[in-house]
C-alpha cells in the first residue's frame, strides 16, 4: 500500500511542477486562465497533503 502512495505523490508532485511552470512561463494569462489554473493547482496540493498525511499514519 505504501508503494502505491509514494507513485501517487510522484505522479501529483509532477502534475503540479509541470502547472507551476506553465503559469509561471505564461506572462499573458487571462483573469479565467489563472482561476482555471489556480483551482487545479489548489486541487494538487490537497491530494499531495493527503497523501503525505496517509504515509504519516
Amino acid at each position: 500500500m505504501e508503494n502505491k502512495i509514494h507513485e501517487a505523490l510522484k505522479y501529483y508532485s509532477y502534475k503540479r511542477e509541470g502547472l507551476l511552470k506553465y503559469i509561471n512561463s505564461k506572462s499573458d494569462l487571462t483573469v479565467e486562465d489563472i482561476i482555471d489554473n489556480a483551482e487545479e493547482l489548489s486541487i494538487l496540493e490537497y491530494k499531495i497533503t493527503a497523501l503525505e498525511v496517509a504515509l504519516e499514519n
